[in-house]
């Protein structure tokens, strides 16, 4: 089982920003810049190519819609996204509030404070809810 599918059962807490029957978004605590989210099937697959042609097409429309979100709560110039896949077996789509390229380079970290993740994470959960639910 891995630490993603751990977050989505509650075994482990996450900021959850968004969720569907088939779709989980959460922050990523070890974020590249404020409001770096990951969007992750529910079903545990390891690699992005390996998920089937729906679940594949579901997974980037679930992406987009929290992406829309993420930007009308996160100040910057606009959400990058990474699909790399190294450090957890589990197929997750990183969602990156840019404001400039540095923010995507992984090498680079941002510290915020339990208050400031909550906050953010409520935040886009409660944009999500109001237009997708």
């Amino acid at each position: 089982m891995s630490l993603f599918t751990k977050i989505i059962s509650g075994e482990i807490p996450s900021y959850k920003v968004a969720e569907t029957k088939d779709f989980f978004a959460f922050l990523d605590i070890n974020p590249n810049a404020p409001g770096h989210t990951l969007c992750i099937p529910k079903q545990e697959v390891n690699k992005l190519f390996d998920l089937d042609e729906k679940s594949y097409a579901g997974l980037m429309q679930f992406s987009r819609q929290v992406a829309l979100c993420l930007r009308e709560e996160v100040s910057c110039k606009r959400i990058g996204l990474s699909v790399i896949g190294l450090e957890v077996p589990h197929v997750h789509v990183h969602l990156i509030p840019l404001r400039d390229m540095e923010d995507m380079r992984f090498s680079n970290k941002v510290t915020l404070d339990k208050d400031e993740m909550q906050d953010i994470a409520d935040r886009v959960h409660k944009q999500f809810n109001n237009r997708y639910n």
